[in-house]
């Protein structure tokens, strides 16, 4: 971590990688023609250990979610499956399948932007994160930079339907 990443507050750190989630997300969408969602994932000393973005349709893999990605990278990266520390910033909350993810990885925060209003699984619909059934419970933290997140989205789908995009 530089001495100026040193001085940030949570906040601002949460900024900066959801920043960084974000532009993966752009990636997903103009690289790859994939739903524009993006994640990092960063260890307790601040480094981004794993990053991805969307790859389902370019992959052919159901499971392939920018979390998976990002959660398979750091895996290797760490040479664990376990990301003990590790905060996920991720640009979408995160469905079931990514939460259970986080849960057996035993991630210990994930940072999330755009609500899932249909199959988000941190509170929005389903709250696994932090059913006391688990014997792991990832802090949650949800919001930052939605309105980004949630216009790239928006405007991803009514571009895959003829339409213009909102401002």
């Amino acid at each position: 971590m530089s001495a100026p990443e040193a001085m940030e507050t949570p906040e601002q750190r949460d900024l900066r990688w959801m920043r960084h989630a974000l532009a993966l997300a752009d990636r997903a969408e103009h690289e790859d023609d994939e739903i524009p969602v993006g994640a990092v994932l960063v260890d307790a000393s601040g480094n981004a250990v794993g990053e991805g973005w969307n790859r389902n349709i370019a992959e052919s893999d159901p499971a392939a979610h920018a979390e998976i990605v990002a959660m398979r990278q750091a895996g290797r990266a760490l040479s664990n499956h376990r990301l003990i520390g590790c905060t996920l910033y991720v640009t979408l909350e995160p469905c079931a399948m990514c939460a259970m993810a986080m849960v057996h990885a035993r991630v210990a925060r994930v940072v999330y932007a755009a609500s899932d209003p249909k199959t988000g699984a941190a509170g929005s619909v389903f709250d696994l994160l932090a059913d006391p059934r688990h014997n792991h419970r990832v802090e949650v933290v949800g919001g930052v930079l939605a309105d980004d997140a949630g216009s790239r989205l928006t405007n991803y789908f009514r571009r895959k339907r003829g339409k213009p995009p909102l401002a």
